[in-house]
């Protein structure tokens, strides 16, 4: 069963710079309705879809994909991942390794810290610091 399989929502929505193939390998789900409180943590390539509530941290130490839902809301917590999707509301840190996308109906009240990719879509609503993380090029001449 892949992640459209799991959530007819994941159909709706089709992001722009987040990989489709994580995004329907993602096995876990905190279903909407649903509260989970504590640290969801991995050393595996695994994927958590967040429908409902989540208080606490999120730890995906080898590549991983995160995607919090429209429904979804994550609290008082420190997101980290290789792609990040954020389609509901995050209170938090977000670090995404290779890609962040922050959706038109997304919310994030905290940093947000990438290594590679950053989309930002319009109407997002985000409070807080972005920061770049990876390789800086550094040209001879920028051109403005």
């Amino acid at each position: 069963m892949n992640g459209a399989d799991q959530n007819p929502n994941t159909a709706s929505f089709t992001p722009r710079l987040v990989p489709v193939e994580p995004l329907n390998a993602i096995s876990s789900l905190i279903a909407e309705g649903a509260v989970f409180e504590g640290t969801f943590s991995t050393t595996k390539d695994l994927g958590l879809r967040i429908d409902g509530t989540l208080k606490g941290p999120i730890q995906l130490q080898q590549g991983g994909t995160v995607h919090v839902g429209p429904t979804g809301v994550v609290e008082a917590t420190q997101i980290e991942a290789d792609h990040v999707l954020i389609e509901g509301i995050v209170r938090g840190t977000v670090i995404a390794r290779k890609t962040l996308e922050i959706t038109g109906s997304a919310t994030l009240l905290g940093d947000a810290i990438y290594d590679a990719l950053l989309d930002v879509h319009p109407r997002a609503k985000l409070r807080g610091k972005v920061e770049y993380r990876g390789e800086m090029d550094t040209p001879a001449t920028a051109a403005y």
